[in-house]
């Protein structure tokens, strides 16, 4: 194991978890709005502490982690979440619940990782997007529950074919994947059924 994997992580575990797994159902719950992690935390390199706040929450042995190419490739990294959430390290994307994406243009296509099935549309991935963008007001014009009229947000950088994504992603329902958008210490939620109409 390497050194790095015994680097702390939140600094008050119960409260810290409570907190943003608050902050992770709100986003979701409002699409376009964004809350606060707490990201006192310094996880190995280049795990964003957004992210890593996030899987110390979320993550655990029965909700797999995937890494993108830049996180897989620093084996601190797997190490330190493995150390403080318990959960497997999965090279499928397919079998992940909980997908860490720290180069965000660069994500694979929603449809590479697993998007539940009509019986158990659950049994998704929800993906967690590192971007250095992250404001409401501009951007994207969101429709769908949860959003009273529209929502305007702003992200980036993604994926060249987000808007394309996500709305092939929309045509799945019930199922398909789920996102977290994860700027220092912002994130805001766009569930399945999120549109964005402009």
């Amino acid at each position: 194991m390497h050194s790095d994997a015994l680097a702390p992580g939140l600094a008050d575990p119960v409260l810290d978890a409570q907190a943003a797994f608050r902050s992770v159902m709100e986003a979701l719950a409002r699409p376009g709005t964004i809350r606060r992690l707490p990201t006192r935390l310094s996880p190995p390199a280049p795990l964003p502490p957004g992210l890593a706040a996030i899987a110390l929450t979320l993550a655990d042995a029965d909700a797999p982690l995937y890494l993108d190419a830049p996180l897989a490739q620093a084996p601190a990294v797997a190490d330190w979440l493995r150390f403080h959430t318990g959960a497997a390290i999965v090279s499928d994307p397919k079998a992940a619940a909980f997908a860490l994406i720290a180069d965000a243009p660069r994500c694979s296509p929603f449809a590479d990782f697993a998007l539940g099935e009509p019986a158990y549309p659950d049994r998704s991935t929800t993906l967690v997007l590192a971007v250095s963008r992250l404001e409401t007001g501009s951007g994207f014009v969101l429709e769908g529950p949860g959003i009273a009229g529209r929502a305007r947000l702003d992200a980036g950088p993604l994926p060249a074919d987000f808007r394309a994504r996500i709305g092939a992603n929309n045509a799945l329902f019930p199922c398909g994947v789920d996102l977290l958008l994860v700027a220092g210490d912002a994130v805001a939620g766009l569930p399945r059924t999120t549109r964005i109409v402009e």
